[in-house]
């Protein structure tokens, strides 16, 4: 299935690709696309980690957000998917947060790539701060925030420290600032320098979205401190963003 990968890269850098350990947390908006571009790509050893089921508002961006999967887990249909596009894949489907709790469940030193597509701050700090504590040879890279935008032609990549233009990493910074711990080393993220839009009509939207989805299929949304627009164009490029900067790091070692 991999005959146009190969013809462009070459037997043995297709098989670099399918011998990365690669480890996904977070397979919404932004992962699953991301996931679905590794997997087509050639990576075959792949485990996506995400806690939450597919909800309705999800069928605006999601991959695997559909009127047939609402209320299913998530990384359940994601490995569905994924198999039946490479059937030789290797996907570890993971039901489960990521927090300091269970931080060290994932055994991150046994990947040889770290993508976090997380929303939660708190988490995605944590996640940031044990990856770049790994071995140098483990790579890792992070989505910045993907929601409140609409120009896909101001999406970027940079390294962390020099993200300029997005509240989440600002929020990041600042945190890290204020509890006087860092990164062990610098890392690339994927942003979007649009200056972020403003909810229009959320109270009303969000009101007849909930009236409308049974509460066992709104695991994810509820969860989430606050709710804002974000577009699939958008959400679907940072993920192939982040796989692009795995998939030539990959290639060019």
């Amino acid at each position: 299935m991999h005959r146009r990968t190969e013809l462009l890269l070459g037997k043995d850098k297709l098989h670099k690709l399918q011998s990365a350990r690669v480890i996904l947390f977070g397979v919404g908006g932004v992962g699953s696309w991301c996931a679905e571009a590794l997997v087509r790509s050639g990576v075959q050893q792949l485990t996506i980690v995400d806690s939450d089921r597919v909800c309705a508002t999800n069928c605006n961006r999601q991959l695997i957000a559909t009127s047939h999967t609402v209320g299913r887990i998530k990384v359940e249909v994601l490995k569905e998917r994924l198999l039946e596009i490479n059937p030789e894949a290797s996907i570890t489907a993971l039901q489960k947060v990521y927090e300091a709790a269970t931080a060290e469940t994932f055994r991150l030193e046994t990947y040889d790539y770290i993508i976090d597509a997380i929303d939660s701050l708190q988490d995605k700090v944590d996640l940031i701060l044990r990856a770049t504590s790994q071995p140098s040879h483990i790579t890792f890279v992070s989505s910045m925030g993907a929601a409140l935008r609409r120009d896909p032609f101001m999406i970027r990549k940079s390294e962390f420290w020099k993200v300029k233009g997005d509240p989440l990493a600002r929020a990041i910074r600042n945190k890290l600032k204020r509890d006087k711990t860092f990164p062990r080393r610098k890392f690339l993220c994927v942003y979007s320098e649009e200056p972020p839009l403003k909810n229009l009509g959320a109270e009303e939207a969000w009101s007849a979205m909930s009236a409308e989805t049974p509460s066992t299929e709104r695991v994810s949304s509820s969860a989430k401190a606050q709710i804002n627009g974000s577009l699939c164009h958008i959400t679907a490029s940072f993920g192939m963003a982040l796989a692009g900067i795995v998939l030539n790091d990959i290639v060019d070692k």
